[in-house]
């Protein structure tokens, strides 16, 4: 008889009610990134969250806001990716009767709800450059305008923002004002990926398992095969807890035993949607091998790989069409000539 060898955090015994919050875990960098957020709570100043999709920036932004002298006042939220640019501004900083057409009444802003409190900007990195310059004042001065008026609010915010963007890299492009970026930063918060905690991953499976349970009603919280285990521990979830939340409680749900042997990374049934999903995957992790393989050789022998890989990309991008792929490299026609004669052995060898 094969026996199924099983590892679990959880008590196999009567499910009940999790009262852990998400944010758990017991890895060095989750435990450093909990200590910084501790430490900087109490302090009234700006914090930047940055973090990849799913790794649970809103919860430390909450966290941020509980464990501060603001705690009994208000916590505003607002995803900037979700609103198109002139929704941002009105959203913000709302408007008075009559501003523009439709705006039959006034209407308070974000600010203007946080005050006193704390407003959280997620993905702060989609703002537009002219409502940059306002959010910048009421960093520095604590008062603003409503869209359509000359009449100055002022108000108590603490602003968190979030992004999962090169802020830096965009101040320097001229997308993201520096003077912002800099009042912004008074402490720069990095939440580690799920990748890089290997050690919560089961810890974290259980507790969304015991979850799912109590919801489905189940009377035992489920338990993880040793293969289960593996399957979770040496996948990249490149959507984070958020992403093994969804597997874990579809694993859940699907079994008919409290027994999880089976893991499904991907939802969708197989067909042309499946394989761009897998696809872009492996494209990503293949692009991650390549940069930290780079990483290691030396500058010259790296760069020219690189460029070898870049003309080749760009070739199968212009279907071969020599000047549309210089066009896509920035480069005359003369110049890629100069590099495909350079490499050319190269470029057909890949």
């Amino acid at each position: 008889m094969n026996t199924k060898k099983i590892r679990t955090h959880a008590n196999p015994m009567v499910a009940m009610p999790v009262e852990i919050p998400e944010a758990l875990g017991e890895s060095q960098s989750f435990l450093d990134f909990r200590e910084k957020l501790s430490r900087v709570a109490p302090i009234n100043r700006p914090v930047l969250l940055i973090g990849e999709r799913g790794t649970g920036k809103e919860l430390a932004a909450s966290r941020l806001h509980f464990l501060s002298a603001r705690w009994q006042g208000p916590l505003v939220a607002l995803n900037c990716s979700a609103l198109t640019p002139s929704l941002i501004e009105t959203e913000l900083f709302g408007f008075e009767k009559g501003a523009f057409t439709g705006a039959a009444e006034r209407r308070r802003g974000r600010f203007e709800s946080a005050d006193r409190g704390t407003l959280f900007l997620d993905e702060i990195g989609n703002i537009p450059v002219e409502v940059q310059e306002k959010i910048l004042r009421v960093v520095e001065y604590g008062s603003f305008e409503r869209v359509g008026s000359s009449e100055s609010v002022k108000v108590d915010v603490r602003i968190i923002a979030a992004t999962n963007t090169d802020l830096p890299a965009l101040a320097e492009e001229g997308r993201f004002k520096k003077d912002l970026l800099d009042r912004l930063s008074f402490e720069v918060l990095c939440l580690p990926p799920l990748r890089e905690r290997k050690e919560d991953i089961l810890l974290l499976a259980d507790h969304f398992a015991a979850r799912m349970a109590h919801e489905l009603g189940r009377k035992e919280i489920p338990r993880f095969t040793d293969e289960a285990i593996k399957a979770m521990e040496g996948y990249s979830w490149p959507g984070n807890v958020r992403e093994l939340k969804n597997v874990v409680e579809r694993a859940v749900y699907r079994s008919d035993t409290t027994l999880i042997e089976e893991i499904t990374f991907n939802p969708f049934p197989p067909g042309e949607g499946e394989g761009r999903m897998l696809r872009a995957t492996r494209a990503a992790e293949e692009e991650k091998r390549l940069v930290d393989d780079l990483a290691l050789r030396p500058l010259k022998e790296a760069v020219r790989e690189l460029e070898v890989r870049l003309i080749k990309k760009a070739l199968i991008h212009a279907k071969y069409n020599q000047q549309k792929a210089a066009r896509q490299l920035g480069l005359s026609y003369h110049q890629f000539r100069g590099m495909w004669r350079k490499y050319k052995r190269e470029v057909e060898g890949l």
